[in-house]
């Protein structure tokens, strides 16, 4: 491996994963599993707009294709202003592990726009993304690379790109996943990364023997992730939640929260301070607050070297992607806390953006019991696998879904000649 590669935690959890399958599968080419880890095409563009005032614009736009050997890339959309090459390719090289991970035919794939949505009216934003699709038309499609929503993009965007690319393709809705339901859309996609951050806690927390029944489990993130596998974790597995956050602080109520007034409390003032039910803490606080499950779920690098010796959890779920910084792991793991990575984590969502295009492909649409039927099948599976290659290799699940991401993917080059 070049030592020009920044040895990010992507990065180093990769070269452990490859170190080790090279002690376990001498089969595999030392340097085809280097060569995973590098980007197979990085696209940069700037993308013109006529603002409002008549001021004309451009912005930077990114779509890296890191690996396409199981199938079309596949990834989000983000519009924010940190946007910039480096995060789409960290972004897009966990992408080409989770959908391994899961088992799902398709490679990773990530990108976006730098820009400052809420700073744009709908018609610059209409248009700013029109144009991005255009730049991208020739390297984007059903059959080779699907953006879907991710930081800053919904399914209206997604109907954007979907028609903006018609006018070129004809119609495919199968280009973008996460559209409406109108504009064939899935059932099911809005709650699919939490419901699958669910199936991984309760997965998880039968494996170390914690009875979920009253389990105290705290998430940080309060957004579409957070507050479904917040809902589910109560409602499904009798989990009790005593803490959540938005990015400005969180609560934290030891005898448990009320979700539904938690909710309109947010609805309402855009943020939990000052709600009635709970202390109020800094996110810094909430991660290290006592619980028995820990679902960071909102921001990158939130688990760090210095909190981690701090947290109380016995179990970890990562419901949000590159949270854990590699030092910050290590610590976890000599902690004996349970780890259950965001590539296996959080898969729910590409796993039902998956569902999506194949009912677009086949122009047949599911009800949301075979969604959801379909997705627990997949995660649970998944997990199991994981755990069984834990087990048998004496890693820990981090080490362990990242050797099976990268055998599968490593296999698959090497069937097609790669």
């Amino acid at each position: 491996m070049s030592t020009a590669i920044i040895r990010d935690a992507v990065t180093t959890y990769t070269l452990s994963a490859i170190e080790q399958i090279n002690g376990f599968d001498t089969t595999i080419d030392p340097d085809l599993l280097n060569a995973i880890a590098h980007s197979k095409r990085e696209i940069i563009v700037e993308v013109p707009l006529r603002r409002d005032d008549g001021k004309y614009v451009t912005f930077r736009g990114y779509r890296v294709q890191h690996n396409d050997a199981r199938g079309p890339f596949k990834g989000g959309l983000r519009f924010h202003p940190t946007v910039d090459l480096h995060e789409a390719r960290t972004l897009a090289h966990l992408m080409t592990l989770k959908t391994a991970v899961v088992n799902i035919p398709f490679g990773g794939g990530k990108g976006g726009i730098a820009c400052d949505p809420r700073q744009l009216s709908m018609r610059e934003l209409e248009t700013l993304t029109r144009n991005f699709t255009n730049l991208l038309s020739a390297n984007i499609g059903p059959r080779v690379d699907i953006p879907a929503p991710d930081v800053n993009t919904n399914p209206q965007i997604m109907a954007w790109i979907a028609d903006e690319y018609s006018k070129k393709h004809g119609q495919s809705w199968g280009v973008v996943t996460g559209k409406p339901l109108e504009m064939g859309g899935s059932v099911g996609r809005d709650e699919a990364t939490g419901r699958g951050v669910m199936y991984a806690t309760r997965e998880a927390a039968m494996e170390i023997g914690l009875n979920m029944t009253d389990a105290r489990v705290i998430i940080q993130g309060f957004g579409n992730v957070g507050s479904f596998a917040a809902r589910l974790i109560e409602q499904e597995l009798g989990g009790k939640i005593i803490g959540i956050s938005t990015s400005l602080g969180g609560i934290y109520n030891k005898h448990g929260i009320d979700l539904e007034r938690a909710e309109n409390h947010y609805a309402q003032f855009g943020n939990l301070k000052d709600f009635a039910g709970g202390e109020w803490l800094t996110n810094d606080e909430l991660l290290v607050s006592d619980c028995d499950i820990l679902i960071p779920a909102a921001l990158q690098k939130s688990i760090t070297k210095t909190n981690a010796k701090s947290i109380k959890a016995k179990i970890v779920v990562e419901g949000a992607n590159d949270c854990t910084e590699a030092e910050a792991d290590k610590i976890l793991s000599d902690r004996n806390i349970f780890v259950v990575p965001d590539i296996l984590a959080n898969a729910g969502g590409v796993v039902v953006s998956y569902f999506e295009w194949v009912q677009n492909l086949n122009n047949h649409y599911w009800g949301i019991a075979q969604v959801r039927g379909e997705l627990e099948r997949i995660m649970v599976s998944a997990y199991n696998h994981v755990s069984a290659v834990a087990k048998e290799r004496r890693h820990g699940m981090r080490v362990a879904s990242y050797s099976v991401a990268i055998e599968r993917v490593a296999k698959a080059m090497i069937l097609r000649g790669m």
